[in-house]
């Protein structure tokens, strides 16, 4: 499944058009940075509440296409630049991060 089908299929909205042909793996789940740089593994989606730049480095880090940003949640703009510089698609979904988790696992298994 690629970045674009998650998108269209869980009604995401998309804040800039980065990876939209990346195939995802897979998702990790997680509010703590130290975490996802751990155990997240690239072609994952990572989702979480976090909204600053630190989260798109360690996105790009782990070779994560792309970061669902929770419950409406607004990126800082310096979180928007640096995700357009290291090519990580931001998403916003309204939903909570436990429904939303579902919701993808349905999709991807």
């Amino acid at each position: 499944m690629t970045v674009k089908e998650i998108i269209d299929k869980l009604d995401l909205k998309c804040l800039n058009e980065a990876n939209l042909d990346a195939e995802v793996s897979g998702a990790y789940a997680s509010d703590l940075l130290s975490d996802v740089m751990g155990n997240a593994r690239s072609g994952q989606v990572w989702i979480t509440m976090q909204t600053h730049k630190n989260v798109t480095a360690i996105a790009s880090l782990r070779d994560l296409p792309a970061v669902i940003i929770v419950r409406g949640g607004v990126p800082d703009e310096d979180m928007l630049e640096h995700a357009k510089d290291e090519d990580v698609c931001i998403l916003v979904s309204e939903d909570a991060t436990f429904p939303l988790c579902g919701k993808l696992y349905e999709l991807i298994k």
